[in-house]
Formats: structure tokens, sequence, C-alpha cells
């Protein structure tokens, strides 16, 4: 039955079934990565999320920690951009919900706002790039035009912008990372990061709608 709010203990659980979507998905994400990159992205991101299992496993005292213990466990086993990246985008989204007894549409929009915010700020990518952001950015805006909706309806709004926004960065040139010295060659392939942004909120409604 779609839920209309989260508790801590249901975040934790939404949060481990990001995390096998994501380790399920590493041989997508390594081969979207050597499209454009060195190919590690997709083995980081499974390292990545294994490490958020292991923590999660341990509980959480509240929204709030559930999410920015995930950012935690991401940063201190992933290393390399990856892994600061989202990182910071679970803490800092984290953060936004500091006092919430309950995970709803508006704090699907929170959090993925202060994840952006940071995330842009920290490693200076805008829309249009060719990195995450790209998947990111058309969520956020989502999911603030929607955080009035029931939380399912939110979800699978959000989950659906990161999809249109990791196609969309098919077509555009790389101006960050590796993939910035094929120019016009990473014309046609999806960002990485883009693809690992679409699976992470796919997994989040598809718990919610459950």
């Amino acid at each position: 039955m779609p839920k209309s709010t989260l508790s801590t203990a249901e975040v934790i659980e939404m949060l481990n079934l990001v995390a096998d979507r994501i380790i399920e998905a590493e041989p997508m994400l390594s081969e979207a990565d050597r499209n454009l990159g060195d190919g590690d992205h997709g083995l980081g991101m499974k390292r990545g999320m294994e490490a958020v299992k292991e923590k999660l496993a341990a509980g959480a005292e509240n929204i709030e920690k559930a999410f920015s213990n995930t950012g935690m466990a991401m940063m201190s086993s992933m290393g390399g951009a990856s892994g600061a990246i989202f990182g910071t985008f679970w803490r800092a989204g984290g953060k936004t919900l500091a006092g919430k007894d309950q995970f709803d549409a508006e704090g699907l929009a929170s959090l993925i706002k202060g994840g952006l915010d940071s995330v842009m700020a920290r490693g200076g990518a805008k829309p249009g790039d060719k990195t995450m952001i790209d998947a990111l950015h058309p969520a956020s805006l989502k999911a603030a035009e929607v955080a009035s909706q029931s939380l399912p309806d939110a979800a699978q709004a959000v989950a659906q912008a990161a999809v249109d926004g990791r196609d969309a960065s098919k077509a555009m040139i790389a101006t960050m990372g590796r993939a910035k010295t094929l120019g016009e060659q990473s014309i046609g392939h999806p960002d990485a990061g883009a693809c690992s942004v679409a699976v992470i909120f796919q997994a989040m409604s598809d718990y919610i709608s459950a």
C-alpha cells in the first residue's frame, strides 16, 4: 500500500532499497562511465552503498541521521569525486530535515534542494555541464512543484524528472572532469552520475509506492 509519510524506520528501509538498486546497477553504471571516463563510477558507487547498508544496519535515531549517515558512509568508503559529491548530497539534504519525525513530499523537496545546492557549491558544476546535476536539478525543480501532492505522486514525478534529465544529458558536451577531454565525442552518452541519480530516485519512488 502506498505510503503517505515515512517514519525513521521506513526511511532506513527505503535507503536500503536504494543501496540494493545501485549495487545491482553496477555493470550499467560502469559501462556508462567507460563511455566518458575511466569506468570506475559503478564500482565506487557499489562500494559506497555496501558501506551504507552496513551503517544503516545499526539504525539511526531520526530521519536526519538516516540520510546524513548514508552520506558519511559514502564519503568514508568511496574516496574520489563521486564519494565527496554523493556524500555531500545525502549529508546536506539530511540536515534540512532536522527535527522532522515524518518524511513527506515537502521533506522530499527539502532533501533534494539542500543536497543539490551543496553539491553545486562543492563541485562547481551547473545544469548543462553533463554531470549528475543534469538529473538532480530537474528532480529538485519537480519536487518543489509537487511538494503539496501526496508522497507517492511526488516521488513518482521526481523519479521521472531524474530519468528525463539523465536522458537529456546524452545530447550535452561534457565540460567537467575526465569526460571534458572528449569534447563532442561525449555526445550520445548519458553522464554516469546522472544515471546513478535516476536509479536512486526510482528506487525511492518504488519503495514509497509499494
